[in-house]
């Protein structure tokens, strides 16, 4: 069993930048087995893959959010990261983190965290 702790979410202007941080516990394997990604869902909306990252740092990332987000991790600290740069209204979700034996399916979820940026 894996637990992950979304942080860093927050309130934002449209332009602006937000880290969010993914700690993770509790796994029998080490950390940079994992695969993990970032999702994300608006209200009204259903959750959509925004980015992942493979345990060997291979990225992806939806189209919306090319050039603007980036995902990265630090298997010494169990943790991965989505900077997220030129942030739109339309980004505005609860942000969630997942982890998985590769980065097509993902087996653990976080509580997610709230990220609201403004126009």
């Amino acid at each position: 069993q894996v637990q992950l702790v979304e942080s860093g979410g927050g309130l934002v202007q449209a332009g602006g930048s937000l880290r969010l941080s993914c700690a993770a516990s509790g796994s029998g394997r080490t950390f940079n087995m994992y695969g993990m990604g970032w999702f994300r869902q608006a209200p009204g909306k259903e959750r959509e893959f925004v980015a992942a990252i493979a345990g060997r740092s291979s990225t992806y990332y939806a189209d919306s959010v090319k050039g603007r987000f980036t995902t990265s991790r630090d298997n010494a600290k169990n943790t991965v990261y989505l900077q997220m740069n030129s942030l739109k209204p339309e980004d505005t979700a609860v942000y969630y983190c997942a982890a998985g034996a590769g980065v097509s399916q993902f087996d653990y979820w976080g509580q997610g965290t709230q990220v609201t940026v403004s126009s």
